[in-house]
């Protein structure tokens, strides 16, 4: 029988746009979630057949807001089960998955820092990448910075570029 698994708007102890305080709420939620989707998969790779990532939107006394949830839809199957279970718990901070915020909170006021899913990717990539050496400086960039070429090679490849035009300029 399918059911969701709820992780959360964003990684639990980051800040994040509050329904009916935070101006722009809704935009704002939407780009957090996609920005958290995007960490998890950097964390715990992409979900494997009969399961998937998605935003669920949710019904609150003060309007609507969105989620990221893992949609199992397989639960029999033993690497969906142990996908769901890795991702239960979600992220603490977005720097467990090399990740900016997309959004800042100073005193409740948002400042965007990119909208573009795009951006955000690949300023990950260029946080988790090797060393000129082809070496991680942190262990776990290496698992990061695979993960999302893996599920993001567009991504992966821009990033690169921007690298060897930085180099060669």
């Amino acid at each position: 029988m399918p059911y969701f698994v709820d992780i959360g708007g964003t990684p639990a102890n980051e800040p994040c746009a509050q329904l009916g305080q935070t101006p722009n709420f809704e935009i704002l939620n939407n780009l957090e979630v996609l920005a958290y989707k995007y960490a998890i998969i950097a964390r715990y790779g992409v979900p494997p057949p009969g399961c998937r990532l998605t935003g669920l939107s949710n019904r609150h006394d003060f309007g609507r807001y969105v989620s990221l949830v893992l949609h199992v839809e397989n639960e029999l199957d033993d690497q969906v089960r142990a996908y769901a279970e890795t991702v239960e718990e979600g992220l603490s901070t977005w720097l467990e998955a090399g990740f900016r915020a997309p959004v800042e909170y100073d005193d409740a006021t948002p400042t965007v820092i990119t909208t573009d899913p795009i951006e955000i990717l690949v300023s990950a990539l260029h946080v988790t990448r090797p060393g000129p050496d082809g070496r991680f400086p942190i262990a776990d960039f290496e698992t990061l910075h695979g993960n999302l070429t893996a599920a993001f090679p567009g991504e992966a490849a821009i990033a690169a570029a921007r690298l060897t035009e930085a180099a060669a300029a």
